[in-house]
């Protein structure tokens, strides 16, 4: 059973809440360095609340710090009372690969995907996980291999390393259509972008040069505007 730590006031209540506020709407965004202000100074003024520290763990596993998320996921589990929470997050502590896991490592090494990509697809679902804060995932049995094939598909996109939904749907013996549909939620839950820097693991990111070319026009503007 969760262990209140202390009697926390209306007042910090309120105000932990309306932090919390200004915290989601900075996840959204992608402000993370002012979410995890908001995050930890609602966790300080109330940490009798599981969802603050659930907030910051999905904030710190998009900056890719996992030991600060699991510091984060401690608290929550600490508090938390929903057994199916605490043993998918409780799993994250641990070393031993999950049905999803095993699926996807037995495929993609299987059919001789490099390693760091592998490795780059792991790290994408431990990242959904959490990313996906309270909202249930099933991962039994069909949808085990329905999250694994999505999970391949997509790194393999990222990574210019495409391979069409119906050949992945049958390496891993499902409807094409569940491929699609799990890869869209994988997308949508952790805002993937192409080449994103989170899972990409070529030696030359195309987004880099996007990057420059902005830097380059966002300086002739301003000599341009502002020369005299």
């Amino acid at each position: 059973m969760p262990v209140v730590s202390r009697i926390v006031s209306r007042v910090s209540k309120a105000k932990a809440a309306q932090l919390c506020q200004q915290g989601l709407e900075c996840y959204q965004n992608w402000d993370t360095e002012r979410a995890i202000e908001a995050f930890e100074t609602a966790t300080a003024l109330d940490d009798t609340n599981p969802d603050y520290f659930l907030h910051l763990a999905r904030t710190y596993v998009r900056l890719g710090d996992y030991d600060a998320m699991r510091r984060a996921l401690g608290g929550f589990i600490h508090l938390e009372t929903d057994q199916r929470l605490i043993d998918r997050f409780e799993a994250l502590f641990g070393s031993a690969l999950d049905e999803v896991e095993k699926h996807l490592t037995d495929v993609m090494t299987g059919r001789k995907v490099p390693l760091q990509i592998v490795g780059a697809a792991l790290h994408m679902w431990v990242e959904f996980r959490v990313a996906m804060g309270r909202n249930p995932i099933n991962t039994v049995e069909t949808k085990a291999l329905a999250w694994a094939a999505a999970l391949d598909y997509t790194v393999r996109k990222v990574n210019f390393f495409e391979t069409d939904s119906e050949q992945i749907a049958a390496w891993y013996q499902i409807p094409p259509k569940a491929v699609k549909y799990h890869h869209r939620l994988l997308v949508e839950t952790l805002d993937i972008m192409p080449c994103d820097y989170r899972y990409f693991r070529g030696s030359d990111n195309p987004l880099d040069k996007l990057v420059e070319a902005a830097l380059i026009l966002e300086d002739l503007e301003d000599r341009f505007y502002n020369s005299r």
